[in-house]
């Protein structure tokens, strides 16, 4: 089992591109610490095509040593080499990120991207900067709707579309009982990190007024992000697709 001790994780992400996991070696642990209460985001993406990997979070019991003693808080476990996301709203500690190998769906070596970042919660500025494929849309050809939910378990949702040549989408967020938010990204350089510049837009609307992204009108790849800002709540999220004269 391999260790990597990244200390203490803030805004920006630390990134651990091209990870290998073995039929002898099947499990990585990143050690991280958070000051104060954050939402730690952590991805796994770029899986190798064949192979298949979990991702866990587990709170230190103390020792600072990865161990059996340690608190699961959360776990992703998609199928096939689909990416894997933990967003999750915690306290100031150690945390431990374990990546293991999952046998029935690998052929072999098992190659990933591991990501993680730690967020200001209750705040506009407070969007995971990372950006895993958690419901992928296809290409929007029509109009489609989407409901889930945002907790403290799961602070932020993330959709990737794409829209073609002359099509464009009105974004509605919707049915809250808690303040949410959306914004739209581009990643421009396939680095699956929001950086300066990618964002393309968003809406903060305070309460449980609904948030409204309009004309989006350029052909391209996109996610859209759902934030938890406070309480936990239930969404309607609308794609509302057009169609336009230009490319």
């Amino acid at each position: 089992m391999a260790t990597f001790n990244l200390g203490t994780v803030g805004t920006t992400p630390i990134v651990r591109n091209n990870t290998t996991l073995t039929t002898s070696d099947p499990t990585d642990v990143f050690k991280f610490q958070i000051s104060g209460t954050k939402n730690i985001n952590v991805s796994l993406t770029n899986i190798s095509t064949g192979d298949d990997a979990e991702l866990l979070l587990f709170r230190d019991n103390g020792n600072g040593i990865f161990d059996s003693g340690d608190q699961l808080v959360d776990f992703s476990a998609n199928s096939s080499n689909r990416d894997e996301s933990i967003n999750n709203r915690e306290t100031t500690g150690t945390y431990f990120a374990q990546v293991r190998r999952f046998a029935p769906g690998s052929s072999g070596t098992v190659t990933y991207d591991f990501a993680v970042s730690a967020t200001t919660p209750n705040s506009t500025a407070g969007f995971s900067n990372l950006l895993p494929k958690e419901f992928e849309l296809g290409n929007l050809s029509g109009d489609v709707t989407r409901s889930s939910l945002i907790n403290d378990s799961d602070t932020t949702d993330t959709y990737k579309f794409s829209l073609g040549l002359f099509e464009g989408v009105n974004i509605r967020l919707s049915g809250l009982l808690a303040d949410a938010d959306i914004r739209l990204v581009q990643d421009l350089n396939n680095n699956r990190i929001v950086d300066p510049g990618e964002e393309i837009a968003r809406s903060t609307r305070g309460g449980t007024t609904a948030d409204v992204i309009s004309n989006i009108n350029l052909s391209g790849d996109y996610f859209l992000q759902v934030q938890q800002f406070s309480g936990n709540t239930g969404y309607t999220l609308n794609f509302d697709h057009f169609t336009t004269t230009f490319a």
